[in-house]
């Protein structure tokens, strides 16, 4: 390789490198540490406000909605999505990317992947505007975007051997199927309290409310298997050598 005179060979190393798996793993503890941090203030200083019920009866979890609405709660989770927005852009590139590579002859499985994309950044736009975008519509971006991947990984599965890609997808779909229920409890449990408004009920819905965030949030972590042996990498661009 040529050296000129502003070139060396630091320049030509990487600025950043970092395996994949902690990239990962950073990207998803950023809400996970923030909804614990948020759910903790919440109980501990504003309980009251915090687990306030629109028919007055006794409740002892507050919703996710109510947790991050107060200070500082909102300011910490505003800080948590925001820096964990970028990177779920690019997992969310780096994916589609996956999928394009594998499904080059499969147009099927190509539309899918397209919708998978569109799926993962609607998910991921819905936190970031949490305030003018419903929970509602973000879960069922969250639930389509599950399935999407849950079915190529189902064709992944059938061509390809990979321990690591089967555990993979036997975890996507474990979690996946945990995630649906989670969602009809906390459903039932919701429309029974504005119902009937008994006592403990609105806790039950926001429990069943943490795990499906829980779970979506282990959803996003098998990335830890899909792009174990990968790296991020922030390096310069190569030179132009051409007079």
């Amino acid at each position: 390789m040529l050296q000129g005179p502003y070139g060396s060979l630091d320049r030509d190393r990487p600025l950043i490198r970092l395996p994949f798996t902690s990239f990962a793993v950073g990207t998803v503890l950023l809400p996970l540490t923030g909804l614990i941090a948020c759910l903790f203030i919440s109980l501990v200083y504003h309980f009251e406000d915090a687990t306030y019920t629109h028919c007055h009866v006794s409740n002892y979890l507050p919703s996710i909605s109510a947790a991050i609405s107060r200070v500082p709660e909102r300011y910490i989770w505003r800080c948590c999505i925001g820096l964990h927005s970028a990177p779920r852009y690019l997992v969310s590139a780096a994916y589609f990317t996956f999928y394009r590579s594998r499904f080059a002859k499969r147009l099927p499985e190509l539309l899918l992947s397209g919708l998978a994309l569109l799926c993962s950044l609607a998910e991921n736009t819905g936190l970031l505007l949490l305030t003018y975008v419903s929970s509602t519509e973000t879960y069922t971006s969250s639930l389509l975007h599950m399935l999407i991947t849950c079915r190529l990984w189902q064709v992944i599965r059938r061509h390809y051997v990979n321990p690591e890609e089967v555990t993979s997808y036997r975890w996507k779909v474990r979690l996946f199927l945990f995630n649906i229920i989670c969602c009809l409890v906390a459903a039932y449990f919701f429309r029974r309290h504005n119902k009937f408004c008994e006592e403990g009920v609105y806790t039950l819905f926001a429990l069943f409310e943490y795990l499906v965030v829980f779970s979506n949030m282990a959803f996003h972590m098998t990335a830890f298997w899909d792009f174990g042996s990968k790296e991020v990498i922030v390096a310069t661009p190569p030179e132009d050598k051409r007079y």
